[in-house]
């Protein structure tokens, strides 16, 4: 009976202690770290990084009501660059009024429809690209820090066991590429980490400025899986798990990628 016992207790212990990491801390490996000298330099520098363009764009919406709005972002928030601190390593998080996992851009229309009586940003669209990224960026150096106890832990275990499942026609998981095989070629590139820490960020294949759920559904598209629509519950709450699964790497918003 003692194994049996001490098997018992083992299990009592490992769910009562925070989750283990995929990743351990000293291998995790930022994306940059797998891409060529051209794209580094052109993240490092702010005068080269397309992606400035867009946190521009994000201090001007910013300052700006929208035409029949009550408020701007400023006159609650003042300057993003101080108030919005830190806010971006704590995302997605739960939301006890949505009923679930909220990521940014979620945060952002929420505060537009409800407090400052504007329409809702579409996905993808320059105008919340812009916030997005203005937020994230006033974050930039510091390790993102996502909440999964409580409440987001049911949309956590999903998202995990969404990453190591298998889609498509392809029959791959998230996991085959981006923890097996990580570090390895295929074609012209190396395989990252896959983690979530430079998004919104500038790919050079799409040629402007894009969120982490648009790299997520070309992913799917890319092993033939059935896409969730943009902003689609399954998506946020892998957003989530991306973010845990890279405790401590330092957001670079805004990235740059091949």
């Amino acid at each position: 009976m003692k194994p049996l016992l001490g098997a018992i207790f083992l299990a009592c212990a490992w769910t009562c202690h925070a989750e283990p990491r995929a990743i351990p801390a000293d291998r995790l490996r930022s994306g940059i770290a797998y891409a060529g000298d051209d794209v580094r330099a052109m993240q490092a520098d702010d005068m080269q990084n397309p992606g400035m363009l867009w946190v521009e764009r994000g201090a001007a919406l910013w300052s700006s009501r929208p035409d029949g709005a009550a408020h701007a972002c400023a006159d609650c928030h003042q300057a993003a660059t101080a108030s919005m601190r830190g806010v971006a390593t704590r995302y997605p998080a739960w939301d006890a009024d949505a009923g679930r996992v909220v990521d940014l851009e979620d945060r952002i229309n929420g505060c537009r429809v409800q407090r400052m009586r504007a329409p809702a940003l579409p996905r993808e669209s320059d105008d919340l690209l812009a916030l997005t990224t203005l937020i994230a960026n006033a974050s930039r150096g510091l390790p993102l820090a996502v909440d999964i106890e409580g409440p987001a832990h049911e949309a956590w275990e999903r998202a995990r066991t969404f990453y190591y499942a298998r889609h498509g026609q392809m029959n791959l998981s998230c996991a085959n590429c981006h923890e097996q095989n990580s570090g390895k070629r295929l074609l012209a590139e190396t395989i990252s980490q896959g983690h979530a820490n430079a998004w919104p960020a500038y790919r050079l294949e799409w040629q402007t400025q894009g969120t982490l759920q648009r790299r997520l559904r070309a992913c799917l598209y890319g092993i033939r899986a059935e896409m969730p629509p943009e902003g689609a519950p399954e998506l946020v709450e892998l957003e989530l798990y991306l973010a845990w699964r890279g405790t401590g790497l330092p957001l670079e918003t805004p990235g740059v990628r091949r």
